[in-house]
């Protein structure tokens, strides 16, 4: 029987600013791939947000996600198809961290800040829409009172 090989990973990941406005689907699809390939997230976070040196599927601006995780050398081909046929993973790279320690690959953990970063967005996105929701009636009524001219 083959011996498995544990390793550290880290890996990028490059998101559409689409698909960043739900930052909170995006980290879960994250979170979904490496688990579906038995990978143990070491640590998580937003690295940067910026624009990108060319275009990619039209788009010019893209959010970076960090990500180290230990997984077996064997799931590594699985995790690379899945964000290859990904739709909301514009790019990827995997890398073996063995420049790393387990503790400096821990202390770049910034889970809570990502998740709290999640929130706003949601909340952010969430407010036009609300705002646009209590506009309709008031204009409504606004139209009604003028006469409908």
């Amino acid at each position: 029987m083959a011996e498995t090989r544990i390793n550290n990973y880290e890996a990028m990941f490059l998101l559409s600013q689409a698909v960043a406005a739900d930052l909170a689907g995006a980290v879960a699809h994250i979170r979904e791939i490496l688990d579906k390939a038995g990978a143990q997230i070491i640590a998580m976070k937003k690295w940067d947000e910026r624009r990108l040196a060319y275009e990619i599927d039209k788009q010019k601006r893209g959010v970076y996600i960090l990500v180290y995780f230990s997984c077996n050398a064997r799931n590594i081909a699985q995790i690379e198809r899945s964000c290859n046929l990904s739709e909301r993973i514009m790019r990827h790279l995997i890398l073996r961290a063995d420049h790393l320690t387990l503790e400096e690959m821990q202390a770049a953990d910034a889970q809570k800040e990502l998740e709290a970063e999640a929130r706003l967005r949601s909340e952010r996105a969430a407010a036009p829409a609300a705002r646009s929701a209590e506009e309709q009636p008031a204009a409504a009524a606004a139209e009604e009172a003028s006469g409908g001219a």
